[in-house]
């Protein structure tokens, strides 16, 4: 596989589930002056818009902090050693009322600018705050929600209901189809993409499916190619809003071309010549679908996106 990393996998965090039992982790979390606080805001977070790109980590005592009520905090966990909490606020706060040097900014754009580990923990966080966020009212009586285990949970407030919520992952496939004798590569492009780029296979995962199956259905609907030897390579978690990526090789068993579905514009075979010429522009640094196509190509192709 590829040597450089993949975003969104590197953890410095380490999540210690059982101090979500706690009722009192909320008064632990503010009685500690190491405690730091992410804030998020639909779905953008707090960084430094310095020299650097950092988590704008803010301490219990800014105004942002003390101000917040329980019910938007999450114990995130320990990161860097230290306990880190999620602040959702309920609307993008005014400018003025973060620190100099910092904004609210959405991570996708963002993310290869952050460490990695720092990266890592802004997806945990987004993802929980859209969750929490669209998971506000019982999907079984319409009942307000209210969160429990520390902001991993949203229990319905109605008595005779209390149905729990728990936080929602879309599996999503995305597979490097190679011909049969491995010499090509079969990659597509969406119409809203970057002109020229190319990248891997992917669709999302139906209920009563298997992985493997899925790769199998996905490829065939939008590209018309059969495939086989299906082989899980790696995985990536793809917080926009709540995905898990499952990335894997397949191997085909027809090579002719038909779009099916209207996913993609265009699909083609591509062999690791057109690949070192510069033909196509590939997906980005740090997207499982670079890693996959770089598992193949046998290097680091020439940076193109």
């Amino acid at each position: 596989m590829s040597p450089r990393p993949t975003l969104f996998t590197e953890s410095s965090l380490d999540r210690r589930a059982e101090a979500r039992d706690d009722p009192a982790w909320v008064a632990t979390a503010r009685a500690d002056p190491r405690t730091r606080y992410v804030v998020g805001a639909a779905g953008a977070q707090l960084v430094t818009n310095g020299a650097s790109t950092e988590i704008a980590f803010l301490a219990g005592d800014h105004a942002l902090v003390a101000a917040a009520g329980e019910a938007s905090l999450t114990l995130l966990g320990w990161f860097r050693g230290e306990r880190c909490v999620l602040v959702e606020l309920p609307t993008a706060a005014a400018s003025d009322a973060f620190p100099a040097g910092t904004e609210l900014r959405e991570l996708r754009p963002l993310a290869p600018q952050l460490p990695p580990d720092s990266a890592t923990l802004l997806a945990y966080a987004r993802a929980l705050g859209l969750w929490r966020a669209r998971h506000r009212h019982c999907g079984v009586c319409g009942a307000t929600n209210v969160p429990a285990r520390a902001g991993h949970v949203m229990r319905c407030s109605r008595e005779g209901c209390g149905t729990e919520t728990f936080p929602r992952l879309d599996p999503a496939i995305i597979v490097l189809v190679t011909s049969a004798d491995g010499e090509r590569a079969l990659l597509g492009r969406q119409a809203s993409w970057p002109a020229g780029r190319y990248s891997t296979i992917a669709g999302f995962v139906e209920p009563g499916e298997s992985l493997e199956d899925a790769v199998i259905r996905e490829v065939a609907e939008e590209t018309g190619v059969n495939v086989g030897d299906v082989q899980y390579e790696s995985s990536q978690p793809w917080p926009f809003p709540s995905s898990l990526m499952l990335g894997f090789r397949a191997v085909a068993r027809s090579h002719e071309i038909t779009l099916r579905d209207g996913e993609l514009e265009d699909a083609r075979w591509f062999s690791r010549a057109d690949i070192a010429a510069g033909q196509p522009a590939l997906p980005p640094p740090g997207a499982i679908s670079a890693r996959l196509i770089d598992g193949w190509f046998g290097a680091t192709p020439p940076a193109r996106w």
